[in-house]
């Protein structure tokens, strides 16, 4: 089934909702699972007809996805997924670590919450025993969302997830995402078991080495996936 024809699969979600807010949110999680990958344009007559949404609604959907910097709007031509530029990802990956490290090194006194982040680290492994690559990288999503939801702060957990949504972008376009993701499944492991130990200290480095090397992978295979990168 094409996109298009799971996205209408997606029509029940909206209910007696039926607002913008809500439409952002189907094609929010619709890209971030690569069934809208970067580069695509978005069909408005397709769309709307497969959510049953008027064209107005749609539009201002697509204008809070746009302020995300998930769409972009090119004169003459519609809406496209964003494709991100190197610098994009760089500048991502520089927000998630002041945020992330600052999250770990404020949580105080043990012991922590952290059986949301044991769930999305399960999740992770049980992905890769099945070679999901694809799944792992949700996976490493949750845990990352689980990580900054320690804060228990909305507004933090509303900038991540436009962060993540965003580096979810670049993701879709390396080619080959086990060697991307899988370094990476230990490493989760390695900070829940330092948080579930109490060593937040120790969490808090393994977490800065673990994104300081998670970019420079990124940016490497990125800067080679990418010919022409958007401004």
């Amino acid at each position: 089934m094409d996109a298009i024809g799971e996205l209408a699969d997606d029509r029940a979600l909206l209910g007696r909702t039926s607002t913008a807010e809500r439409v952002a949110d189907i094609l929010r999680t619709r890209i971030a699972e690569g069934f809208f990958p970067p580069g695509t344009r978005l069909s408005e007559e397709s769309i709307g007809g497969a959510l049953g949404v008027s064209r107005n609604t749609l539009r201002e959907a697509f204008r809070l996805l746009t302020h995300e910097r998930l769409l972009v709007h090119k004169l003459n031509r519609g809406v496209f997924v964003r494709v991100l530029s190197v610098d994009d990802v760089t500048d991502i990956y520089r927000t998630r670590r002041l945020v992330e490290c600052a999250v770990v090194h404020a949580l105080g006194e043990p012991p922590f919450a952290v059986d949301g982040l044991a769930a999305a680290v399960a999740e992770g492994e049980r992905a890769a025993g099945r070679g999901d690559w694809k799944g792992v990288s949700t996976a490493n999503i949750h845990f990352h969302r689980e990580l900054v939801a320690l804060a228990g702060s909305a507004r933090t957990d509303e900038l991540m997830r436009g962060v993540l949504a965003e580096l979810r972008l670049a993701f879709h376009t390396v080619a080959d995402p086990r060697a991307l993701h899988e370094p990476y499944l230990i490493r989760n492991r390695e900070i829940l078991d330092a948080l579930r130990e109490g060593r937040g200290d120790t969490a808090e480095l393994l977490l800065a080495r673990y994104l300081d090397d998670s970019r420079a992978r990124i940016v490497d295979v990125y800067a080679k996936a990418v010919d022409d990168p958007e401004p």
